[in-house]
């Protein structure tokens, strides 16, 4: 390519090379992941080889590209953790009862016509208290889900409403980081910008209550099992003893979420204390106790007197036979193929290339903010978390804004809207890991029902095509 810029012995990627390990990752994923149905890790991988490929083209050495790849892979760490504490809690929880409970009661209280609506209410008020969709979805998220499956509901809707709520929390709380970070990032009062988000964020979410409602009206899974149901909850009566103090592992989480204490101490705390609970009120032994941490619990472990596991039935241990660090690791596997490709790509400046592109070819209001939301989502797709996504976008299109004369709450919505909630919807992203791993539903089955995640951008088009709540700069300020 005679017209690249040769930076040292490196070239900067032209428009066209730029565009190489994206669609080369897009043509990956479509044939084999959608079509050939390989293993996201496998299909992440071959995408590593692709941007590699463009990396050695540019001039890049593999040395450079194994720093970069670790470099991603440090900044991982968090959400590692947090997933193998996640896991960790899961199967102490199970151990202690502290799940069990709140699905036998919840069972008896929430009619299932009404549960995908109650999915959502239940995370949307967690996360608004507390700032954290992870923790929304980490505690009711997983009641509702268990729920679901006892009931014989479908768990790709439950999954979708859940998150859904989580995420209508996350935006809308002056608590949450990424809301912070946007407001932050574009110089918005954080009460302006939430206000502004309420714009898209409110007719998103009343579309998504209205089809979890009409879907639930057809629903007939409470009705049929309602034998199956009762038979269940006679078998978690055999095996735990009900305690009201077995709420505690759960509260600590709450209250830990609400005065923004760190999240793995946190779930290591509620951890501890649901081990006790699980050797006290449940009588499992020591060595019991730490093995349903590390690698789940399972009903074997009951040695409760005139206690036969093998009368339990098959819908009982699937329900509670589960949790545990080693649940994750599939999920952490993931996370490293796909910081193979990020870590390279972020390397060889293709995605500047790209977002540069854009901003030359804008011309319009509608344009600016299409423009926006396609780079937040690419952000998203390539580089799996939030914070690049509202990050990056937010600084390349400031000026852009300014000089449109807009006012900058229409940049700080639109990061959130197209980058914030989005990220959950990949399969690959730490988000999207973590929201699988936890609700136990593929990212990809419970998209099409997290309404509220993606019809939020969809309406941030729609008012920029048409003008409506469109700010401008200086006018409406209040």
């Amino acid at each position: 390519m005679g017209n690249e810029m040769q930076i040292g012995q490196k070239r900067q990627p032209t428009f066209f090379i730029a565009l190489l390990p994206i669609l080369s990752m897009l043509v990956i994923i479509g044939v084999g992941y959608s079509l050939w149905k390989l293993p996201l890790t496998v299909v992440l991988l071959l995408s590593g080889v692709a941007v590699a490929l463009v990396a050695k083209y540019l001039g890049y050495t593999w040395s450079e590209m194994q720093g970069s790849i670790a470099e991603k892979i440090s900044q991982s760490t968090g959400a590692i953790l947090i997933l193998l504490s996640v896991g960790m809690m899961i199967g102490a929880w199970m151990a202690s009862g502290t799940l069990p409970m709140m699905i036998y009661y919840g069972i008896q209280i929430i009619n299932p016509k009404f549960l995908y609506v109650t999915a959502f209410l239940s995370t949307a008020i967690v996360s608004v208290l507390t700032g954290t969709s992870y923790g929304a979805v980490g505690t009711m998220g997983i009641v509702v889900m268990s729920i679901a499956s006892t009931l014989g509901l479908s768990m790709p809707i439950a999954a979708g409403a859940a998150l859904s709520g989580a995420y209508f929390g996350d935006k809308l709380t002056p608590l949450s980081d990424t809301t912070i970070l946007a407001s932050t990032v574009t110089n918005v009062d954080i009460y302006q910008h939430i206000k502004h988000m309420l714009w898209t964020t409110i007719p998103a979410t009343l579309l998504g209550l209205a089809v979890y409602f009409l879907v639930g009206l057809r629903s007939q899974g409470g009705d049929v099992t309602s034998e199956l149901v009762s038979n269940m909850m006679a078998q978690l009566d055999m095996i735990y003893n009900w305690n009201i103090l077995l709420l505690l592992p759960m509260l600590i989480v709450l209250i830990g979420s609400f005065l923004h204490y760190p999240t793995v101490p946190v779930m290591f705390l509620s951890s501890v204390v649901a081990c006790v609970l699980a050797m006290t009120v449940q009588d499992f032994t020591f060595k019991n106790v730490l093995t349903a941490c590390a690698n789940g619990f399972n009903v074997n472990m009951v040695v409760r007197e005139g206690f036969d596991a093998k009368i339990i039935i098959s819908e009982v241990t699937r329900l509670i036979n589960r949790g545990g660090m080693s649940s994750m690791m599939g999920m952490i596997l993931i996370l490293y193929c796909a910081y193979i490709y990020g870590g390279i790509i972020s390397l060889t400046g293709c995605l500047d290339t790209i977002l540069q592109k854009l901003l030359t070819k804008v011309t319009t209001t509608a344009g600016l903010i299409t423009s926006t939301v396609v780079s937040c989502l690419l952000m998203s797709l390539i580089g799996g978390t939030s914070y690049l996504s509202i990050i990056i976008p937010g600084e390349l299109f400031q000026n852009a804004y300014k000089a449109k004369g807009l006012d900058l709450r229409n940049l700080s919505r639109t990061l959130e809207d197209s980058g914030t909630v989005v990220v959950p919807l990949i399969p690959w992203a730490s988000a999207g890991v973590y929201m699988s791993a936890t609700l136990g539903v593929p990212t990809l089955e419970y998209l099409p029902w997290a309404i509220m995640n993606y019809t939020g951008f969809m309406f941030a088009i729609f008012y920029a095509c048409t003008g409506i709540s469109i700010k401008k700069a200086g006018v409406d300020n209040r």
